[in-house]
């Protein structure tokens, strides 16, 4: 509708404009006695500016800002690391919770190859349940997990921000593996007694990335919503998702995933623009699913022995890479300076039309944001973006403390990463900040902020407790 409105007043007040440039004084002074003597043309004229005002006001896009946020950190007693971690998935191989293969002592080398060498610190969490002999597989487990985690994460921003609950219009939730009935956004309903007629969706089986399509489907709904808070939680579950089984691109996901949620304060209300932290410029969401290997690059399904998991097919880099690229080229003319679009441009007629041995030329992304918050899905994935962005180590810093610091928690990395930056004192007002996300699907998903003020971290930020010792040396 607002599209519309634009197409159609921007030329004529363009037309008006330039017809009204070419008025002398003598004119504008004739027009003004024409209307001092016609009451019902001025009468007309009056409504028709009053009415030309309400139309652009009702159809103009609502400024989504972003009040607050807030990340989980779990109890010191969920900590572990990498040799807790061996020695009890020794005792539970031993106790037969653990299928067996002749080749399951090469199994277990595997698995502690990929912890030493994943990015991982010794100081991760993993849940409650998972620490129990014999393990604690359960619904009850699982929905205590992921209870614990997003009403910590949902109280936190609720008493940092002081919004009431009876104010929120809006609930996204998003967990990919985990759903149960009722859903996890009733959870949060029943708990804060939400208003009845909030609009709540529940996101699942979207993947990594579905933090910031939880994001952009908050964004939609404050576009029709108006003078409302949205609040978008984030999260996965572990506990039900261990694969105890023996196919090896099963297990990586056992070694990158942790504990970990976040949940988000939008509000599409002037009121809020003094006191928030960010405002949302724009969300650029790829999909490429129709392509039968990006569908099942990252599935979840049986292996040979009946047990469920996550497998990782050889095509995932490949597939990522590519999807990468089209939201690149999407977010690139969105963001960019004029000199790198024209580089752009012209090395691409450069290789259509004459010489197709030419390098496509990657934008100098560092032009367009300050901060980069890269998806902490894995040492490779950073080191990539790293790469191919060409970024610095100082850009690519808080996605590798966070992998390090709280490992990979999903659709929620991003937002433990904007924690680090804002607890490093770096959020100056005007940077931007990149949010970027891979996952299942296949997905590669972009969110783009502005800082509206020198952002502080707030209250239990999740980092205020290790801060002093990072960044560390990471070794591989």
């Amino acid at each position: 509708m607002y599209s519309l409105t634009k197409l159609c007043f921007i030329p004529l007040m363009s037309a008006i404009a330039m017809k009204a440039s070419r008025l002398s004084t003598q004119d504008l002074h004739s027009f003004y006695l024409y209307l001092e003597k016609n009451h019902t043309s001025l009468t007309m004229f009056t409504i028709s500016l009053i009415l030309g005002w309400i139309l652009y006001i009702m159809n103009r896009p609502q400024t989504v800002y972003l009040v607050d946020f807030s990340c989980y950190l779990p109890p010191s007693h969920l900590k572990v690391s990498v040799k807790k971690i061996m020695s009890h998935v020794r005792v539970i191989r031993e106790q037969g919770m653990w299928a067996k293969t002749g080749e399951h002592d090469y199994l277990m080398d595997f698995v502690e190859k990929i912890l030493e060498r994943s990015g991982l610190g010794q100081e991760t969490y993993i849940p409650e349940g998972l620490h129990c002999l014999p393990l604690e597989q359960t619904m009850a487990g699982s929905r205590k997990e992921t209870t614990d985690v997003i009403l910590g994460a949902v109280d936190n921003v609720l008493r940092n921000t002081g919004v009431s609950p009876s104010d929120i219009g809006i609930l996204v939730v998003n967990s990919s593996t985990f759903n149960p009935t009722p859903s996890l956004a009733t959870i949060i309903v029943n708990k804060y007694k939400l208003r009845d007629n909030i609009k709540s969706l529940n996101l699942g089986g979207m993947g990594c990335s579905a933090g910031v399509i939880a994001i952009d489907v908050a964004k939609s709904l404050l576009q029709v919503h108006r003078n409302t808070y949205a609040l978008v939680v984030s999260t996965e579950n572990i506990t039900q998702n261990l694969y105890l089984g023996n196919n090896k691109s099963m297990l990586v996901t056992n070694c990158l995933f942790r504990v970990g949620g976040a949940a988000v304060l939008l509000s599409n209300m002037s009121k809020d623009q003094k006191r928030a932290k960010y405002k949302l410029v724009h969300t650029v969401r790829v999909h490429t699913g129709s392509d039968d290997r990006s569908y099942g690059c990252a599935l979840q399904e049986d292996d040979e022995d009946g047990l469920v998991g996550v497998s990782l097919s050889k095509d995932l880099p490949m597939v990522a890479a590519r999807t990468l690229k089209i939201n690149i080229a999407t977010l690139g003319p969105l963001v960019l300076p004029i000199r790198e679009k024209l580089r752009f441009f012209v090395t691409f007629v450069r290789k259509k039309f004459f010489n197709p041995k030419i390098k496509h030329y990657m934008p100098d992304f560092k032009l367009a944001f300050e901060h980069f918050c890269i998806h902490a899905g894995g040492r490779a994935l950073i080191d990539e973006l790293e790469k191919n962005l060409h970024l610095s180590p100082l850009h690519v810093e808080a996605s590798r403390m966070t992998l390090h610091r709280f490992g990979n928690t999903s659709s929620s990395s991003i937002w433990y990463e904007l924690a680090y930056t804002e607890a490093k004192g770096r959020m100056k007002k005007g940077d931007r900040i990149w949010q970027i996300a891979l996952g299942s699907g296949f997905k590669c998903n972009s969110s783009v902020w502005v800082a509206l003020r020198n952002v502080k971290p707030s209250a239990n930020n999740p980092w205020e407790d290790c801060l002093h010792k990072y960044p560390v040396e990471i070794d591989i």
